[in-house]
């Protein structure tokens, strides 16, 4: 019930994106630079709400429009009515309905789904990830500077040691392609596909990045913060990869890897 549940909400959001999509819509900017939000998030998010909540109306609720709507549950669904709202917003079909759900504090299901590029992604604890219901796993590279990584830059503190852009630095003038596509749930996704080698970003919330977690894991990757520690949604530093160039990863964002340090 819960997956079926799941699934069913992450449709429902994206059926919104897809009325709304290269259409004509208000858009409005929250707190900070660039930080967009849509009509179409707004009704996303609606859908999304209207299908959890009639299947359990006492589970928690953590979306990013709405914040926090907190009942007496072990159970929490953490929702992105639409990552990636600036591709949206102008037109760009990278971009998602990001769903998990965290029963006593452990991730336990997660979907992402893409309709434009008719992409579900969906992971379940101790079960794998899937695409389209076909079985993914992450690539087999051995060395960052193989690799190929994708990346995303938050609006502050770019310039700051081992900041956003000094990372970014070290890799490309290392060799290295770094990517930025506009969604942190895709990236993570396309990790666990195999697609990208890795993935690192300096400042992500919950509903990024929830789902994505449990389906880089889950696709037989590794998650953690900036110190190699386990990885927690609810701070802000993620790494993931395909686990073979991760102590390689985290050491040249924390510039100890001097092949690399330019």
């Amino acid at each position: 019930m819960l997956k079926s549940t799941l699934i069913r909400a992450a449709e429902a959001g994206a059926a919104v994106m897809q009325r709304y999509f290269q259409g004509e819509f208000k858009i409005s900017e929250k707190e900070g630079i660039n930080n967009l939000v849509t009509e179409a998030d707004h009704e996303s998010e609606k859908a999304i709400f209207e299908v959890i909540k009639n299947d359990y109306p006492d589970h928690y609720l953590l979306s990013e429009e709405s914040g926090e709507i907190v009942m007496d549950s072990t159970y929490k669904w953490i929702i992105d009515p639409i990552d990636g709202t600036v591709n949206f917003a102008n037109g760009i079909p990278l971009c998602c309905v990001s769903i998990a759900l965290e029963q006593a504090g452990e991730i336990i299901l997660g979907a992402v789904y893409n309709p434009f590029i008719n992409e579900f992604f969906f992971g379940q604890k101790g079960w794998g990830a899937t695409l389209n219901n076909k079985r993914i796993h992450v690539s087999q590279q051995t060395a960052v500077g193989k690799a190929c990584l994708v990346t995303g830059f938050p609006y502050t503190y770019l310039d700051e040691p081992n900041g956003p852009l000094e990372v970014f630095s070290r890799l490309i003038r290392g060799g290295v392609p770094v990517r930025r596509i506009g969604s942190a749930a895709i990236d993570l996704c396309w990790v666990a596909a195999g697609r990208y080698d890795g993935f690192y970003e300096h400042k992500l919330n919950a509903w990024d990045s929830a789902a994505g977690f449990l389906i880089v894991n889950e696709a037989g990757g590794r998650v953690s913060d900036f110190t190699g520690a386990a990885y927690d949604p609810y701070q802000p530093h993620i790494v993931a990869t395909n686990g073979k160039i991760h102590d390689e990863l985290v050491a040249v964002i924390n510039g100890r890897h001097a092949t690399l340090i330019k």
